[in-house]
């Protein structure tokens, strides 16, 4: 073991180095950077170049680092794909990304090996034991079958890199858009307006709780774009100490907080509800006060969690509003969010916001579709279908499917949702996939899926189905079907059996209906 890979004494000054550590094993960004570039040398090997992609299905991990900066130093877009996916959802990205290489850790390649296209090259990391633990994974599957090349014996087979540099690796983030159909979220170089650009940054940095020497935890998957921009960009850029956590645990984060005198986080509001969950003498017993910052997105937190978090840690919780097509669109701090309660903030320097219905712009105060642009952020397409980019843009702006309104201060506030998306516990979670995979299953007539208030998650799934008639199906049986086709997280939470269902004579169905019993309590609508 090196110097720069090592158990960790925390009496010791080590732990103050840049790199990162899961499992009491540190793996400094100097020694990442070295591995990167040898794995750099190797991908090229392989076929990986400019504008190519490399496909990642890894959980937290060292070699997810290495190989997104080994990408990077390429010009090659990183992959990370959910590995909640089935092995249907993995091979289909896999394939629509024409990525070259997988890297996968072996207890999720032995799930999905069989699917992917015969053309790519499989690297494979053994699954860590504390990652199986965490996780439940039968040890058998921890091991790489003996025909998958290893990916640190291979990495180090290879002379560091010399004619390339590691930059901030370019993701392409899968996304459903408002189809349903993953896509491909692929940047374009130089369609962005550079002159706005450091004051975008600086602002995206100050609300992002980015500085030189920070100590975070990454909680969230880094297939998901922000803890994948946070992660990455916060090593390289910042020398960040980062301590990767397997799964969210609520009581052992705090506990981690103090152990590693964290400074600053990316958060969820699902992660916002579960701390809060905890007895006050549970959360009491723990030392926070190295905490200097926590951002959060990704899903709409209820006001009654926004107040207790900022109440109980201070004034530190900044949030932020956009997506992985547009990025940061805008911000608020704890003061701003207080003065107006409810808000997802104002636009950030660089950035338009609009509040569009069918006849244009509406006054301040009333709804609409909110249209946004961020002029210092690179263009986007979605790979290989850009007709699809031109279905959500309106005048030069994209829409995130969000309903909202301006205040007379210039704060956004969000209200609804024009498309049918659902987002639990802040992952984007599209009907008309589940709908597609329902319709699959012998005996359902018609069906309509949709969203639900969830205490922690925000929203669950709930599907309403008609039956065929003399057919017979229990929603076990439903979910069961939908569970072997999809991910685990689109399985409906809930499944209601209907005579019919509220469709119109153009066969739209008004799913308003459906979904109106279930939040007309809750306190909010989305």
């Amino acid at each position: 073991m090196s110097q720069a890979e090592e158990s960790i004494d925390y009496e010791s000054d080590a732990d103050t180095v840049a790199g990162v550590l899961r499992d009491d094993v540190f793996v400094s960004l100097d020694e990442l950077m070295a591995r990167a570039r040898r794995a750099a040398t190797g991908l090229r090997t392989l076929g990986v170049e400019s504008g190519g992609s490399v496909a990642l299905l890894l959980r937290n991990d060292h070699e997810f680092f290495e190989a997104a900066f080994a990408a990077s130093a390429l010009g090659a877009a990183t992959v990370p794909i959910n590995w909640h996916s089935s092995a249907e959802e993995v091979a289909y990205v896999v394939s629509d990304s024409k990525a070259a290489v997988v890297v996968a850790h072996a207890d999720l390649l032995h799930h999905v090996r069989h699917a992917l296209p015969s053309s790519v090259t499989i690297l494979g990391v053994t699954t860590p034991a504390s990652i199986a633990e965490r996780f439940e994974i039968d040890v058998t599957l921890t091991t790489l079958p003996s025909d998958v090349t290893e990916w640190s014996t291979w990495r180090e087979g290879f002379e560091e890199i010399h004619d390339a540099t590691v930059g901030d690796p370019l993701a392409m983030i899968y996304t459903s858009g408002t189809t349903g159909f993953p896509k491909g979220v692929r940047r374009l170089p130089g369609t962005n307006d550079g002159s706005q650009a450091i004051d975008y940054m600086t602002e995206v940095t100050k609300l992002f709780g980015a500085w030189p020497g920070m100590r975070s935890i990454i909680a969230g998957p880094m297939y998901h774009s922000a803890p994948y921009a946070y992660a990455l960009v916060a090593a390289r850029a910042y020398g960040a100490y980062l301590v990767l956590e397997d799964r969210f645990d609520p009581e052992e984060f705090l506990a981690m907080i103090e152990r590693h005198r964290i400074s600053s986080m990316y958060m969820v509001p699902t992660m916002f509800v579960r701390l809060l969950r905890l007895p006050l003498e549970v959360r009491n017993r723990y030392d926070l006060s190295s905490l200097r910052h926590i951002s959060h997105t990704a899903a709409p937190c209820p006001p009654d969690v926004k107040r207790a978090m900022i109440e109980w840690l201070g004034p530190i919780v900044d949030e932020f509003y956009g997506s992985t097509e547009v990025g940061f669109i805008t911000g608020c701090t704890s003061e701003e969010w207080l003065a107006h309660p409810g808000t997802v903030g104002r636009p950030l320097p660089s950035s338009d916001v609009r509040v569009i219905d069918e006849n244009g712009p509406v006054p301040v105060g009333e709804s609409g579709e909110v249209f946004v642009r961020a002029r210092a952020n690179m263009d986007f397409t979605y790979f290989g279908q850009s007709e699809a980019r031109a279905e959500v843009e309106r005048d030069g702006l994209i829409t995130c499917g969000d309903i909202g309104f301006l205040d007379a201060d210039g704060f956004l506030y969000l209200c609804d949702r024009a498309r049918d998306m659902i987002i639990s516990g802040g992952v984007n979670i599209y009907p008309i996939e589940i709908e597609a995979c329902l319709l699959k299953l012998g005996g359902i007539a018609d069906c309509a899926v949709f969203g639900i208030p969830d205490d922690e998650y925000g929203e669950s799934i709930a599907a309403a189905v008609k039956i065929d008639e003399g057919a017979t199906l229990s929603a076990d049986e439903i979910r069961a079907h939908v569970r072997s086709h999809l991910a685990g997280f689109k399985v409906p939470k809930v499944v209601t059996f209907h005579e019919s269902l509220p469709r119109e004579d153009s066969g739209k169905m008004f799913k308003r209906k459906l979904r109106q019993p279930y939040w007309e309590n809750a306190g909010r609508s989305i």
